[in-house]
């Protein structure tokens, strides 16, 4: 049986509309820069995920929680914009500071070998050691979308993007 073929339209219908326009202007500058779009079907709604076909990196997923979309970002590059973690609005501060420590930083027998490492970085004099796949999943909120969009194009311009 063959799997359904998912358009960004079909995502796109489920997004709240004062976040249709954020959405868009993501995925026009991650295509324009050539980096391959993936739609799968879930639970809560629609993932989108962006990779870049040279390296197969992931750069970020939309995807739905209970209270909405999300953006998971994964910030490769954050030693080079960590500045911007420093002015982020408290509702993101928070939810990074919830994410569960990255076990392979802490202890690395403590994780798969093949995972990829956390994070490891400050915010307001305080260290945090956090897990890839949930220290920047963020929600998309009308404090957050132009943080964001700002976390995305730096992490694009650390990636050889404009």
């Amino acid at each position: 049986m063959e799997k359904p073929v998912y358009h960004f339209e079909n995502f796109l219908a489920d997004v709240s509309p004062e976040y249709r326009e954020f959405a868009e202007s993501i995925h026009g500058a991650l295509l324009g820069e050539g980096y391959k779009c993936r739609i799968e079907s879930k639970a809560n709604g629609f993932l989108v995920s962006y990779s870049y076909p040279k390296t197969k990196r992931s750069i970020l997923n939309f995807l739905f929680r209970k209270k909405g979309l999300h953006v998971r970002l994964y910030a490769d590059h954050l030693d080079a914009y960590a500045g911007l973690l420093e002015r982020l609005p408290e509702a993101m501060e928070k939810a990074i500071m919830k994410a569960p420590v990255c076990k392979r930083l802490v202890n690395p027998g403590d994780c798969n070998s093949r995972c990829p490492m956390g994070y490891d970085f400050t915010i307001k004099g305080s260290r945090y050691q956090k897990c890839r796949y949930n220290c920047f999943l963020l929600a998309v909120t009308p404090e957050s979308a132009p943080v964001l969009a700002e976390f995305i194009e730096e992490e694009r311009r650390g990636r050889g993007g404009s």
